[in-house]
């Protein structure tokens, strides 16, 4: 008698997990939180114990600045990529999209105009890094020099040609891929080697971590808080890969804006 309503519970359950899992595979970007953050989670944190232990032996001032550093910096990234990201997202989830797209407001005034208030969000954010960081822990961000301004110049253009990527993703595959503004971004932090040199990553990955813009920024940042000669050649490598990633982004932005309009995809957001 009690085998029927325990059938039909577990039917049930089933069919729960069968929509979910059909709600999986219609949507590709969820595998972000199934797969992709995990395995963020182990490379950073495993190369961060591995960079500590290789330290363990000499001195806690390097693997000090090495995290110091690294949270200062990352953090003009994360404010530029994520201000311009989210400010079109805002669009998105308001659907204001086409309101915007029938103003006579062209497109890069609308980026400038994210892209000028994320810089007042940038500098409150990394405002408050550097104050903490200095207050705490008696790291002085000035202490890099004047080679911070390039430095941070870099930062803050890779930040916005994430941003771009992120933005022509939303316009080619709706609101859905949202989980990319932060998915991109964090993936690649354990990858740039913000706090740990690129040769504490595991050797299959190392050599993307190498062809990043952003592990050559931070790395001439360590060096001149460090107190060494500017690194030309690092900044150099930035600015290269800082060059070909802005001309991609703005390339693939463009793409993705011309087969919005063609293909009717302002439906999604109305």
């Amino acid at each position: 008698m009690n085998s029927g309503p325990a059938a039909e519970s577990a039917r049930r359950v089933f069919a729960i997990a069968a929509r979910h899992a059909y709600v999986l595979r219609r949507s590709p970007h969820r595998v972000f939180d199934v797969v992709v953050w995990p395995a963020v989670d182990v490379v950073l944190f495993g190369s961060i114990g591995i960079f500590a232990a290789s330290r363990a032996t000499g001195t806690a001032r390097q693997v000090t600045l090495y995290l110091l550093v690294g949270v200062v910096l990352w953090h003009v990234v994360y404010q530029a990529q994520i201000a311009v990201a989210t400010g079109f997202l805002e669009e998105t989830w308001s659907r204001t999209v086409l309101n915007l797209m029938v103003t006579p407001m062209r497109e890069w005034e609308y980026l400038a105009g994210v892209a000028l208030f994320g810089l007042v969000k940038l500098v409150a954010g990394v405002g408050v890094v550097a104050l903490i960081a200095w207050g705490a822990y008696a790291f002085d961000v000035t202490s890099i020099g004047v080679g911070l301004i390039p430095i941070a110049v870099l930062l803050l253009a890779i930040g916005w040609a994430i941003a771009m990527f992120v933005v022509g993703l939303v316009l080619r595959f709706g609101s859905g891929a949202e989980v990319l503004a932060w998915g991109i971004l964090f993936m690649t932090m354990p990858l740039s080697g913000v706090f740990y040199p690129v040769s504490a990553l595991p050797a299959a990955i190392r050599p993307i971590g190498r062809a990043l813009p952003t592990t050559h920024a931070f790395e001439a940042g360590r060096l001149l808080a460090a107190g060494r000669p500017t690194p030309w050649g690092e900044l150099w490598l930035a600015g290269a890969g800082t060059a070909v990633l802005v001309v991609a982004s703005l390339g693939y932005l463009g793409w993705m804006l011309r087969i919005f309009r063609a293909r009717g995809y302002i439906t999604r957001y109305l």
